[in-house]
């Protein structure tokens, strides 16, 4: 039995054969990282070798100019038959003294930024600080802007012609020109201002401090957008088709708001013309039915006038109406106008006496001026009546409804007090006899 167990094919040689198979089993198992890390070194070393090698060969393909650059042709570059060498040099040529000529531009530009700017600052110290009025300031500080703008301006088109760009230089004159524009447009601005501050306080209306900004703005537009045009003419870019266009819009528009615009142009030609300020007296042919037909003017708009009437109500009137109607001005020429009063006196009565006390009416209303002296004319024979006028001078225009009120009443009561008749239209009414009875009878007659 032992013997047998001890065999080859005994239980015991099989479980130390197993054993066996298992230890050398778990020593491969454990060589395995160790193997792969060593082939995985190999392979990258073999990779860089190679990569070493395509470098190389590119190197000399550029050196000797005879072969693409590997790998381009997978990007569709084809470097071959390219002398990369005369290339270099000829880069070099053109880059080199271009550099050099830039770098002087740009110390010539210093320079000329520097000397100005000091030339500037001299004449600020001498002259303009001894001048009271703000214009010159105004005026070194505009300069000294356009002197940045245009020093940097013509430095890069100095750069951009050294380095034969001429597309950019044409867009860098554009863009100088819109540039200047700015300063430009608000240094006339700020004259513009100056003025309207010395006009608007000696005007009692208010449209011009609305019309001023209004115009400031209209100029800085105006100035910009010319200058905008010029720029698209300088880079080769034809204005006419846009303008035709703005003019067909602008066509339109003015259409569609032909009394909008027809109003604003009213108004600025009111403030031009000045028919009547705010205060003047004018007369109302606008005004509603049983109401004060005449007011003063209380606001100039820039779309229609406000005027007060003597009831205390507020009339607008627009623009485009003042201007097609004939205005009446009572106080224009100054408070002292001729007031005329038509009576009418029967045909009987005594002419020289209703004169002598229509004159003492007269002398007798206050608001009266004495010269020139009151007069009272036989103005015309009527159907019933003689007709006279009384006509005289008041202090107070505004007072003309009421003085021609008082001088009207005292009349009455003077004519009343000796006998002057005050005529009403009379008729006499006769009837004709019927065929036969020879006679005419007036009307009420036996």
């Amino acid at each position: 039995m032992g013997v047998g167990n001890k065999g080859p094919e005994g239980p015991l040689s099989r479980a130390i054969l197993r054993r066996e198979g298992e230890l050398r089993e778990t020593a491969w198992a454990g060589r395995l990282p160790r193997v792969a890390r060593a082939r995985g070194r190999k392979t990258a070393r073999i990779a860089f070798c190679r990569l070493r090698a395509r470098v190389a060969a590119a190197c000399g393909a550029i050196g000797a100019g005879s072969a693409n650059l590997p790998g381009m042709e997978s990007f569709g570059i084809d470097f071959g038959g390219v002398d990369w060498q005369a290339w270099l040099r000829t880069a070099r040529d053109f880059a080199l003294p271009r550099l050099l000529q830039s770098l002087g531009w740009i110390a010539l530009a210093a320079v000329i930024y520097w000397v100005s700017r000091w030339v500037l600052r001299r004449v600020e110290r001498v002259a303009v600080a001894r001048t009271a009025t703000t214009l010159d300031d105004d005026l070194v500080r505009l300069l000294r802007r356009l002197l940045s703008i245009s020093v940097a301006f013509w430095l890069l088109w100095q750069l951009a012609h050294t380095w034969e760009l001429a597309r950019v230089a044409s867009m860098v004159v554009a863009a100088w020109i819109v540039t200047l524009a700015f300063p430009l447009s608000g240094f006339l601005v700020d004259m513009l201002r100056i003025v309207s501050e010395r006009i608007a306080p000696r005007t009692a209306t208010s449209f011009d401090d609305t019309a001023f900004p209004l115009i400031h703005t209209i100029v800085r537009i105006l100035l910009v957008l010319g200058a905008g045009l010029v720029a698209l003419e300088s880079v080769g870019i034809r204005v006419t088709p846009l303008l035709a266009g703005a003019g067909i819009a602008g066509l339109a528009i003015s259409l569609a708001a032909k009394d909008t615009l027809s109003n604003l142009i009213a108004g600025v030609l009111l403030v031009v013309d000045r028919p009547f300020k705010v205060g003047d007296r004018v007369e109302i042919w606008s005004a509603p039915k049983e109401t004060a037909t005449w007011g003063d003017v209380i606001e100039i708009g820039l779309r229609a006038t406000k005027i007060q009437t003597t009831d205390n109500l507020i009339v607008v009137v627009p623009n485009n109406e003042i201007m097609r109607r004939d205005i009446i001005n009572y106080t224009a020429s100054g408070p002292h106008v001729r007031l005329r009063i038509p009576i009418g006196i029967a045909y009987d009565a005594d002419t020289e006496l209703a004169k002598r006390l229509i004159l003492q009416a007269i002398d007798e209303t206050p608001g009266v001026q004495p010269e020139p002296e009151p007069v009272v004319i036989v103005r015309s024979f009527g159907a019933s009546a003689v007709k006279l006028e009384a006509r005289l001078w008041m202090d107070d225009v505004r007072q003309r409804r009421a003085i021609g009120d008082t001088v009207t009443e005292r009349v009455k009561q003077l004519f009343d007090e000796h006998g002057v008749e005050i005529p009403y239209p009379k008729r006499d009414i006769y009837i004709r006899g019927r065929p036969g009875d020879g006679a005419t009878q007036p009307f009420g007659g036996g």
